[in-house]
């Protein structure tokens, strides 16, 4: 496999992050596994990740905007699958909706 078929372009979780105001650096601070900020930047700019990787980043943005949530609007927030979060994954759906968006700040 060459290098031009594991890049996939700037990735929906780019966009996620923005719209929810996260930063790589939030990510890496509340995740509770091994993240650091290259994972990351990578995820974010579309380098093809294995699995194992994109459930970790995925657990990391749920978590990160748990906890950046009201505590009264917690029992609304519906996590993130990696499949809404990259679009080489299995399961992707480009018209998928956000259930979050009332949550969402931005």
């Amino acid at each position: 496999m060459n290098d031009a078929t594991r890049d996939h372009g700037v990735q929906p979780v780019e966009a996620l992050m923005e719209r929810w105001g996260l930063t790589a650096h939030q990510l890496v601070e509340n995740s509770e596994e091994q993240l650091n900020h290259k994972q990351v930047q990578r995820a974010r700019k579309g380098r093809q990740l294995t699995l194992h990787l994109m459930q970790k980043v995925t657990r990391a943005v749920n978590d990160a905007i748990f906890k950046s949530l009201p505590a009264a609007k917690r029992a609304d927030f519906v996590p993130y699958f990696h499949r809404h979060l990259f679009n080489y994954a299995k399961g992707y759906d480009p018209s998928w909706s956000d259930p979050n968006d009332a949550l969402c700040p931005k």
